[in-house]
């Protein structure tokens, strides 16, 4: 089986090398590249959030976006992007860059995320049925936007803090 590997990057996003996945997570952490995928639905007032899988090595349980992950080398953060919500919840949509941004985040002693991430959103209808795989997902809900907000301030802890960010980057890039 082939290790899988994340692009390591210096803060602007240039690539300065590759590690293997578990190092990259473990320690202080190494700045590698990820995505993070937002898919909106009812002209963008419900947003598909997942439960990540117990199996999961950081933030297990944890509620998030529709997806993120890592690009593979020479991957385009649309093209990864596509790939992991099929691969997550069986669908896929056309997706858009809309900002970035470095953070560093420590799950205790399971690891720490230290991301340059790049916020992919996606629009889609109600015809869209994702089909959650369980190694990656224990559940899914679309959530309307105002319901997140409300949750997301009362309880923070039940959010991965990426999908915070995130939510925080959107509305900011955003006209």
């Amino acid at each position: 089986m082939d290790r899988r590997t994340v692009i390591l990057v210096d803060q602007e996003n240039h690539a300065i090398g590759t590690e293997e996945i578990v190092a990259a997570h473990s320690g202080d952490g190494q700045l590698h590249r990820a995505f993070s995928v937002y898919v909106f639905r009812n002209f963008g007032k419900e947003i598909l959030i997942q439960k990540r899988s117990s199996k999961k090595m950081l933030w297990p349980g944890i509620w998030a976006n529709s997806c993120c992950s890592h690009p593979m080398e020479g991957e385009a953060p649309e093209d990864a992007g596509k790939r992991r919500l099929m691969e997550e919840l069986g669908f896929s949509c056309d997706l858009k860059p809309v900002c970035s941004f470095v953070y560093r985040a420590n799950d205790g002693e399971r690891g720490v995320e230290h991301e340059h991430v790049t916020v992919l959103l996606g629009l889609v209808d109600e015809t869209v049925k994702p089909v959650p795989n369980p190694d990656e997902v224990a559940e899914i809900e679309w959530m309307p936007i105002n319901v997140l907000k409300k949750e997301m301030r009362l309880d923070p802890q039940k959010f991965a803090p990426w999908f915070h960010l995130g939510m925080n980057a959107i509305r900011e890039s955003l006209p």
